[in-house]
């Protein structure tokens, strides 16, 4: 391109193929290369000593400078609205990167209840280690959130969609509260992606991503990232980053810059045969509830209809049962009769995946915080992937029964 991309000017579509391209002057190639490279040479031992000082621009060591992810950082940047990106290994190390670069001993984080599994033991195991206290409140209630405030608050924290109840929080009054309380709010943007979702136009700091969901969409590589303003992402996690080398692999980035490209287009076919299943499951007289932001049932659905564009892939649903045991053994004969469905805690690929989120993603989760959020012996969590929707209502049926 003889211009700059200027992002501001292109739909998410555009953007989604086109924004972050970087071209070699001598090859001018198409695709995105791969710079499977630990390092980088220098012209003079005063351009190496300019560049390992911040005071050029320019490549120096793949822990934290490389081409092809800095492709894909500028490209999510400009999906996500954002002045700038940090890619990291996982979705979890962009977390952790976040609040190591945040918090210090003796702050406090407030964050919503229903949230992964590994980002509460992830707060409590191991932010508590160092001094950080953590308090827990309901993401859709926003007297909690005001409530839980103190005078050391440094970070706000919210997943929504939340994990796996699809519970949805107003973006907007929850900033409004984090930014009244001087604290940084961060919002975990996984379920939805930046193509249903932009959690910045509504008032986020920052944002997080697990690439290795719907960025990556294929359920090939693992990869996170972490986008907001310039100064917090250079000044802050960049720093964090380069030293403590949660990196991002060139190879990795290249996938999920190719994953990118598809990422509207998908997001928009999840999301439509996820409802279709959700409204299926709903009728359904073995189940008891069905959790999917575009249901009108959905106690958040206003809110989901103002913030975001579509649904999402994901449709959590609780099976009846008399007993706790009795929920378990239903829920794990529907997962064990299915044929079509992969049984992993994965998400956000092209095929759709079940499992039992109160044993596996939230299995480290005390019994009585599952309780506190919800989380039954009887709940399924689906991923909707790409197959017919027809196919994937008889796989269901082969364990809820006709």
């Amino acid at each position: 391109m003889s211009e700059p991309f200027n992002p501001d000017a292109y739909g998410i579509d555009t953007l989604g193929v086109r924004a972050g391209t970087l071209r070699t002057g001598e090859f001018m190639e198409h695709s995105e290369a791969m710079y499977l490279t630990s390092s980088f040479c220098f012209n003079s031992a005063a351009e190496a000593a300019a560049r390992f000082a911040n005071s050029e621009e320019g490549y120096t060591y793949s822990r934290f400078t490389n081409p092809t992810v800095s492709m894909f950082q500028s490209r999510l940047a400009a999906l996500e609205g954002a002045e700038a990106c940090m890619a990291t290994a996982s979705g979890m190390s962009a977390i952790l990167s976040v609040a190591l670069a945040t918090l210090q001993a003796g702050d406090h984080l407030v964050s919503s209840r229903s949230i992964f599994g590994s980002t509460m033991t992830l707060f409590n195991s191991i932010l508590a280690k160092f001094g950080v206290e953590t308090t827990y409140v309901d993401g859709t209630d926003l007297a909690a959130w005001r409530a839980a405030v103190k005078p050391n608050t440094k970070l706000f924290f919210l997943e929504t969609p939340s994990n796996p109840l699809t519970e949805v929080s107003d973006i907007a009054a929850v900033a409004d509260i984090a930014h009244n309380a001087g604290a940084l709010f961060v919002v975990d943007n996984c379920f939805c992606s930046p193509a249903l979702q932009q959690p910045i136009k509504f008032g986020a700091d920052v944002v997080v991503h697990s690439a290795t969901k719907h960025i990556d969409g294929q359920g090939r590589v693992l990869g996170g990232a972490v986008v907001g303003k310039h100064d917090f992402i250079m000044g802050k996690v960049f720093p964090f980053v380069r030293t403590a080398g949660p990196t991002l692999s060139a190879f990795n980035a290249w996938v999920m810059l190719k994953g990118m490209e598809t990422l509207a287009i998908r997001m928009e076919r999840h999301s439509q045969s996820a409802l279709a299943i959700a409204e299926f499951l709903e009728s359904h007289p073995a189940v008891n509830r069905v959790f999917h932001p575009a249901l009108k049932s959905h106690p958040q659905y206003e809110i989901a209809q103002r913030q975001q564009s579509g649904g999402g892939a994901i449709v959590s649903f609780e099976l009846k049962g008399d007993s706790p045991e009795a929920m378990r053994a239903a829920a794990w004969r529907v997962i064990d009769s299915t044929k079509l469905c992969s049984i992993t805690g994965n998400l956000g690929d092209t095929r759709t995946t079940i499992t039992h989120p109160y044993t596996t993603t939230h299995g480290r989760v005390a019994p009585e915080a599952k309780a506190a959020a919800g989380i039954s012996e009887g709940l399924i969590r689906l991923a909707v992937g790409l197959e017919s929707v027809e196919d994937l209502k008889a796989d269901l049926l082969r364990g809820l029964g006709q």
